[in-house]
């Protein structure tokens, strides 16, 4: 039988599903570490991202027994791959959480007419310190002689594309986390790239754009073809099925909230970027920098496991006692406060571990919930999926679905991974992806309701006022 794999290349490690082609089955999975990071300077050396692809296939079988036909990558996105003459690495790939780059993203909107509002028009976001175009900058700024002997430019997914197949390519859904490509032209804008250095010739520095199930190339050493690849949230999307008017919700080292839709967005708040998809549709979405590291953070504090802090979560009450957690561990994207630090407010004598897991958890979620609601995304028929690290346990999906009022889908497997596999499958097979069987699609583990009694609206309002008080 024909089998294809899907690859999660993420923050924290990489993760390689193999599928049945024929039946979308997982028959066989793989995972291995990558190095921790910690920001404000959050690299890793893509020689790492190598290293783990190779064991995570070898632990998956990947070669042998599985001989895949396609083979499809999905990847952390926005982050900056520098090459030189001969394709080698000229520095360590600067991540999407690194926040070095805070002020070079001040610097670009003044520099661009309209400010916000110009870059909203320009590529459908406003850049932050995680876009690719504000660490160019700062390379710029601080690596000149870097900068100078690069020549080519390339995000995480697409540097291991380019190790499998020889050829330099992206897909429309990473380009569009870049801060230099249009989803609504579908094309690079070097007039923005000019802004940080305009003596170059960007035209020949950046990978070629991809349509959805355009090969990427040959996978060298093996007869398999390689998907164009995309971001770890379009493929997410993807592995989900879902559809305009859904709303996907992923905790993991970050927390992002996501919807499908037809046209481009433009949010010149800067609280939705407006992505592009791994379909050829679009992918309006909300990130937050805080996630599942602040639970693992404050566990080793209160002397619990990851496991055990969920379930002092749910021993305290809805809103904790008044116990309310800014979350804004290592800066935050969404709000943009790339120099934040968290607080804890309401500290009383009787507070208690429980008090403090509970708090954590609802920091997380208010503090993502703040944004999503930008996105937009009403309707009777929404429904709302959550996925990532965190979905396995029983306290954070409990606590979504009670504070965003709704029933909630869980997906424990890894949809990042499947949704590569269905691209990789579209590739090969040559078809559109609604055309693959539903069998494709992750399936729910459960549905969580929201708890009777849970005043929401309470628990975000008492958040909100402790982020503003915060920021004054």
């Amino acid at each position: 039988m024909p089998f294809v794999v899907g690859v999660d290349s993420s923050t924290s490690a990489c993760k390689v599903q193999v599928h049945d082609l024929e039946t979308g089955q997982v028959l066989a999975t793989g995972r291995s570490p990558h190095p921790t990071t910690q920001p404000p300077r959050s690299e890793q050396h893509p020689s790492d991202w190598e290293r783990a692809f190779n064991r995570a296939c070898a632990e998956a079988g990947v070669g042998a027994p599985y001989e895949p036909v396609a083979m499809s990558i999905a990847g952390q996105q926005h982050g900056m791959v520098v090459l030189g003459e001969d394709g080698e690495v000229l520095r360590p790939a600067k991540l999407w959480n690194d926040t070095e780059s805070a002020s070079d993203s001040d610097a670009l909107l003044d520099a661009l007419e309209g400010g916000k509002a110009g870059w909203a028009d320009a590529i459908g976001s406003v850049p932050v310190a995680s876009f690719t175009v504000t660490k160019l900058h700062w390379l710029a700024r601080c690596e000149p002689d870097v900068l100078a002997r690069t020549r080519s430019v390339l995000l995480p997914h697409d540097w291991l594309n380019f190790t499998l197949t020889g050829q330099m390519t992206t897909d429309r859904g990473d380009a569009s986390g870049t801060g230099y490509w249009s989803p609504r032209e579908a094309r690079y804008r070097f007039d923005l790239l000019g802004l940080v250095d305009h003596s170059l010739d960007w035209s020949s520095m950046v990978p070629r754009v991809l349509s959805p199930t355009e090969a990427a190339g040959v996978w060298r050493g093996h007869d398999a073809i390689v998907g164009p690849g995309t971001g770890d949230n379009m493929a997410v999307s993807l592995g989900l099925g879902l559809h305009p008017g859904d709303l996907g919700l992923s905790f993991g080292t970050s927390a992002t909230a996501f919807t499908v839709s037809n046209v481009p967005s433009n949010d010149s708040t800067g609280a939705v970027a407006g992505f592009a998809d791994a379909t050829g549709r679009y992918l309006p979405l909300v990130c937050t920098l805080n996630a599942t590291k602040v639970f693992a953070s404050l566990a080793d504090i209160v002397g619990a496991t990851q496991v055990e802090f969920g379930e002092l979560a749910l021993e305290a009450e809805p809103g904790a006692s008044g116990l309310v957690l800014v979350p804004h561990f290592d800066g935050e994207r969404t709000p943009n406060r790339p120099a934040a630090t968290g607080t804890l407010r309401g500290l009383r004598n009787d507070v208690t571990r429980a008090h403090i897991a509970r708090a954590a958890m609802e920091g997380v979620v208010c503090n993502l919930l703040a944004g999503t609601d930008a996105l937009q995304s009403p309707g009777t028929d929404r429904r709302v999926f959550l996925v990532g690290g965190a979905a396995r346990g029983r306290a954070l999906p409990q606590i979504v679905a009670d504070l965003i009022e709704s029933p909630v889908h869980v997906v424990t497997e890894e949809a990042v991974a499947t949704g590569a596999a269905i691209q990789a499958a579209a590739t090969y097979l040559g078809c559109d992806f609604d055309s693959l069987a539903a069998s494709w699609r992750v399936a729910p583990e459960s549905v969580i309701e929201p708890a009777a009694g849970v005043d929401a609206k309470e628990i975000r309002e008492r958040y909100a006022e402790a982020v503003s008080a915060d920021s004054t």
